[in-house]
């Protein structure tokens, strides 16, 4: 037996990853096959310093350590950075060596990746050194690492004689710890004040940037501004009970090359008071000019993972009292906590052999916005059981859970095995349900099927509240890139919305061309009669009865699903290769600009044909909830306008919206209208979020064509 202490000092000159020019490098140690050590992630930074020490306990000097690199990337796939042995029987004994290792990618041989340096200590276990050594430190070190980490490995000799299943009890009880937050980071962004130019027009185009741990958020960009309103809210997570540093960064948006930095700001979330707002002008370092905040830290409740044995609706003394938390009579006592849903992930079937063993070693990430919990690894088995209860937070009724099952790979990055989606509204409490793996896109099943059981208890009025403010945006999601077959689908979309207000168009129209006789006279009385009575009532009073007679005669719902379902028929197409740096850069600078332009009119594309289509599914009784609040609202909207003559609702109307921002300065300014068409799907998220039901067993190719027949 042998104790290797490995000290791992700095890198130099590593490989860069990230768009901006660099990367957040992490390091793992290898033993074999299992992970022996993780350092942790040094943000934008091609020279980092880590200076983070471990142990090793070998049984013998014959096999080499395995030491990688990873740039780590919030919510996908980490990039590799490189890789070296560390050949230990050539190591001289009982003293400190420095070793620099050359990292290497065996793809890419020629590559100049950069170099590690380690300091290395071996010494035999039964030696005089070690036996002191061992009499005044008795218990391991354990090393408390990143949430999200696939797993956390450390070895002693008794783990010889343990089994794996006692393993993977222990690693669970380790990253169910790692996992929780503590807290909640509330930050509105309000505005920036006398920024810096980086633009020869004398502006700039800022946009801003968070960290705090692993979790990133990016704003949008303000174009022509030294002054930039985002208005902008969202919540960051708490890991640490005394709070952490909060890393602010304003950029400029530059298209065609590197954005230009323009100043930062770390704020020390521990000097701030919590449950209570706290408003703040920075100013930014390196450069002038103040960014505003209002930030709020709260403590978080109902985020767990536990056994199946332990779970708080099973228990019935806290089951009355979540839901007496959520009952009507507490409608107004904490209007952003609209709910809990619990999930238990029993387990899978029939997954796909990631491995060339013909196995695979999944796991399971739950995510709910921006909340994300992962299960334990199961090895070396395509029927895993997890058997685990994660709870969550709800704060909007209208999210979707997503399941994605990923094979644990110790030499790459995670690879995808399969997804679901499902909206908390679809869900029937009590009730353990399959559901088959679709593909990344959810567009098609793959192999394998996840059982669940998932429960929500939420406050009606709460949730109701929730709909027409801003839906929470995911920290920083994938940038759009140009696509002709979404451009395609997108253009698509927005005909067939403008066909059906033809084809209505060209109905009208035969009443006046008397193609109908009948139809004719009727459309002519009906139309004598309306206008002749008019008041402005009936108008929402004529939406409301559009609703009432579709929830009547809704049979006609599921025959449009399936036409639905052949339209959104999608091929999967490889993404078109980057060109070739050895271009020149004014064809570069141009092809940059065309880029933007297909972008800005796919995403406008994209954007129409949503809001027409969640329009329609709101009349088609789409999603119930929404569509009985929207009952609600033309209810209330008739009898105003009945009862209340509009000059004075109009006065009314009025005086708020100019009154607005003298009753509070940094209000969010938001629509309600477009804030509930927000939570409404379009029929791409309709077809998403449809479960299929199909045979565990059978091919995906024999899936596709089971599902479309």
């Amino acid at each position: 037996m042998y104790k290797l202490e490995i000290e791992l000092k700095r890198g130099h000159n590593l490989a860069v990853r990230d768009r901006g020019g660099s990367s957040d490098p992490y390091v793992k140690i290898k033993l074999g096959n299992k992970d022996v050590f993780k350092s942790k992630t040094i943000h934008k930074n091609l020279n980092p310093v880590w200076d983070e020490k471990t142990t090793v306990i070998m049984d013998s000097l014959s096999e080499a350590l395995h030491v990688k690199v990873f740039d780590y990337d919030f919510a996908v796939q980490d990039d590799f950075m490189g890789s070296a042995y560390l050949n230990v029987e050539s190591l001289e004994q009982q003293r400190s060596i420095p070793v620099t290792l050359v990292l290497k990618d065996p793809q890419y041989p020629d590559q100049d990746l950069g170099t590690l340096e380690l300091a290395v200590t071996l010494t035999p276990k039964d030696s005089p050194i070690e036996e002191r050594r061992d009499s005044m430190q008795r218990e391991v070190k354990t090393y408390r690492w990143r949430p999200y980490v696939n797993k956390t490995m450390l070895l002693r000799r008794s783990w010889k004689r343990s089994t794996k299943q006692q393993q993977s009890m222990r690693l669970s009880e380790m990253h169910r710890k790692s996992q929780l937050w503590r807290g909640i980071v509330s930050i509105a962004l309000i505005e920036g004040r006398n920024l810096t130019p980086m633009d020869p027009n004398g502006l700039s185009d800022p946009y801003v940037k968070f960290r705090l741990g692993h979790q990133k958020y990016r704003s949008k960009c303000v174009p022509k501004t030294l002054s930039p309103q985002w208005r902008e809210q969202f919540d960051m997570h708490l890991f640490d009970e005394i709070g952490g540093v909060l890393e602010i960064t304003v950029w400029d948006r530059d298209t065609g090359r590197r954005d230009d930095f323009i100043g930062r700001y770390q704020l020390d979330l521990s000097a701030l008071a919590k449950e209570q707002t706290h408003h703040l002008e920075l100013p930014l370092e390196e450069s002038r000019g103040h960014v505003v905040l209002l930030v709020t830290l709260t403590a978080s409740t109902h985020v767990s993972i536990a056994d199946l044995s332990v779970t708080p609706l099973d228990d019935p003394q806290e089951h009355r009292e979540i839901l007496e938390r959520y009952s009507l009579r507490q409608s107004f006592s904490n209007l952003k906590d609209v709910g809990i849903v619990q999930v238990k992930v029993m387990r899978a079937e029939g997954l796909m052999a990631a491995d060339v063993t013909g196995k695979s070693d999944p796991f399971c990430v739950l995510e709910l916005n921006n909340d994300r919990l992962q299960t334990h690894t199961v090895y070396k088995n395509l029927n895993p059981e997890w058997n685990k209860v994660f709870t969550f937070n709800v704060k909007d009724i209208h999210s979707v859970l997503e399941l994605t099952v990923f094979d644990e790979d110790r030499d790459r990055s995670a690879d995808f095995l399969g997804k679901v989606a499902i909206p908390l509204l679809h869900i029937r409490n009590g009730e353990q349900k399959s559901f088959t793996l679709k593909n990344k896109e959810l567009t098609g099943p793959t192999k394998g099927v996840i059982y669940l059981e998932i429960d929500v208890v939420y406050n009606t009025v709460r949730a109701a509240l929730k709909t027409v403010v801003p839906a929470e945006q995911k920290y920083i999601e994938e940038e759009p890139k140009v696509s002709k077959q979404l451009l395609q689908q997108n253009f698509n979309r927005v005909k067939r919305f403008i066909m059906v207000l033809i084809s209505y168009g060209t109905y009208i129209n035969s009443c006046f061309e008397w193609e109908s006789a009948q139809r004719s006279i009727i459309s002519f009385v009906l139309f004598v009669v309306v206008v002749w009575n008019f008041e402005l009532y009936m108008l929402p009073l004529a939406l409301l009865l559009l609703l009432v007679w579709n929830y009547i005669f809704s049979s006609s719902r599921e025959t449009g699903d399936m036409s639905m379902e052949a339209m959104f028929e999608w091929e999967d197409e490889e993404e078109d290769k980057e060109d070739k740096d050895s271009e020149p850069r004014g064809f570069m600078d141009k092809l940059y600009a065309i880029q933007d332009v297909f972008i800005s009119v796919q995403s406008a594309l994209d954007e129409a044909a949503s809001y027409g289509e969640r329009i329609k599914n709101t009349f088609n009784w789409t999603v119930p909830f929404l569509s009985w609040l929207a009952i609600t609202a033309f209810c209330l909207a008739t009898v105003l306008l009945y009862l209340i003559p509009l000059r004075y609702l109009v006065l009314a109307w009025g005086v708020n919206k100019f009154t607005k921002k003298l009753r509070n300065p940094y209000l969010i300014d938001n629509n309600e209208l477009l804030d509930f068409l927000s939570r409404v799907p379009s029929d791409v998220q309709v077809m998403q979020y449809r479960e299929l039901r199909v045979d565990p067993g059978q091919s995906p190719n024999k899936r596709k064509r089971t599902n479309l027949s």
